[in-house]
């Protein structure tokens, strides 16, 4: 072996306390007589001004220089001393060469098995700040959006690997009866992938459960996950007292912006049977307020004819639930309703007088958009259907309806009992 050369692998030489022995002068040159034009993949505010053969010029310059740069280092078998000047020059290299094979990569057709080799190769904890970070999100956002009907991709899902259940239950987009199927979902791959106990818990408490929004479960869900195993009693009890406080946490309704800031419409899924937020008051009269928030993009809501249920509340002893409903053919796209649980036997006949009124949030405040009614309600029948919008549907669903504010719709309904 000459001792002007650096083996990159094979036998080492001793020849140096370093174990290297390298004619820097030689690497040097190499690396500073590489033509590297100026370019940076990031900045693109001038490509719009420049002609479409030109910028086809600029990007196959642009990739005969990294290439040039690519084989003139890894093919010379030589490195640089560890000077900073020869380390410099190197590490900017490589940093450019890894900008352009992410952004190389990112314009290959993506695919779950590219996705999924991308997310299962390159390790996360060298991310943030990387430069191969938007190959990283752009394999997320392929896998979240693809799986994105989670109910039509169940068993593909089960053989997912971690990092790509990962990526899926991350998303805020995913199309879903209830945050509970999320829940159950993420059990069974649990049960699936990690047969032994004490490896479930471990995956769940370190990589899965920050994944499920308990604060969207249904109550009985969560009285079912305090029993959890996999979860461990401590962990679940934490858990489940924090999601039941988020849902019934008191909290004024004056003004909307500071609902937003500590609300769950972040969180929220494309859900069919929506969680809510309940405040109960006992004096001067027995009352509850709930609120409903519902995306625009939601599927279930804008379809002809679109249904929203929500998860059931108790007031009065007895369970309610409200739904609306989209309708696009007329001039009455919202309608809002209000139903008592039926409760019991066939032969049981509960009743219980309520006064409501709907709510709609314009602004900073909620309106009132329909007459404070009293109603007899009987379990397993619906009253209180309400149309609280008259205007057209491409009024009422534009990107700049008032009836929106940031894409969320916000209903009130105030409950009072009549004694």
């Amino acid at each position: 072996m000459e001792s002007g050369s650096f083996p990159v692998s094979g036998a080492t030489d001793h020849s140096s306390e370093s174990g290297l022995a390298v004619n820097d002068d030689n690497c040097s040159d190499r690396i500073r007589g590489t033509e590297i034009p100026r370019f940076d993949l990031d900045e693109s505010l001038d490509d719009s001004a420049r002609s479409p053969k030109r910028r086809r010029d600029d990007n196959a310059s642009e990739e005969v220089a990294v290439m040039d740069l690519l084989n003139s280092v890894m093919n010379s078998n030589i490195l640089p001393r560890t000077t900073p000047s020869s380390l410099l020059n190197v590490l900017m290299a490589s940093d450019k060469c890894t900008r352009y094979c992410s952004q190389l990569l990112r314009n290959l057709p993506m695919t779950c098995e590219s996705a999924l080799l991308y997310l299962d190769t390159i390790p996360s904890t060298s991310l943030n700040g990387d430069p191969i970070q938007p190959l990283i999100d752009a394999a997320k956002n392929f896998l979240a959006s693809h799986f994105k009907y989670i109910s039509k991709f169940k068993e593909e899902i089960l053989n997912l690997p971690l990092a790509g259940i990962e990526a899926v239950l991350s998303s805020d987009d995913l199309q879903v009866y209830s945050e509970n199927a999320v829940y159950d979902l993420v059990m069974k791959w649990a049960r699936t992938h990690y047969p032994k106990l004490k490896e479930r818990r471990r995956i769940l408490r370190t990589s899965l459960l920050g994944l499920i929004r308990f604060p969207c479960m249904t109550d009985i869900k969560l009285n079912r996950v305090l029993n959890c195993k996999a979860i461990g009693p401590k962990l679940a009890s934490k858990i489940v007292r924090d999601a039941v406080s988020f849902k019934t946490r008191g909290e004024s309704s004056s003004s909307l912006k500071h609902r937003n800031r500590i609300s769950l419409v972040g969180a929220h899924r494309l859900y069919k049977y929506h969680p809510v937020k309940v405040v109960e008051f006992e004096e001067p009269c027995q009352e509850c307020i709930v609120y409903l928030e519902i995306k625009r993009a939601n599927p279930y809501f804008i379809a002809n004819p679109g249904r929203v249920y929500t998860h059931d509340f108790e007031f009065g002893g007895q369970r309610f639930r409200l739904s609306t409903v989209c309708n696009s053919d007329g001039k009455t796209p919202l309608v809002v309703a209000l139903g008592m649980r039926k409760k019991g036997s066939e032969e049981e006949h509960d009743e219980l007088t309520v006064e409501y009124e709907f709510g709609l949030g314009r602004e900073e405040e909620f309106v009132s958009k329909a007459r404070t009614t009293t109603a007899t309600f009987t379990g397993g029948k619906v009253y209180g259907c309400r149309t609280l919008v008259r205007v057209p549907w491409a009024a009422f669903i534009a990107d700049d309806s008032p009836y929106f504010i940031n894409g969320i719709l916000h209903l009130r309904a105030r409950l009072t009992l009549i004694k």
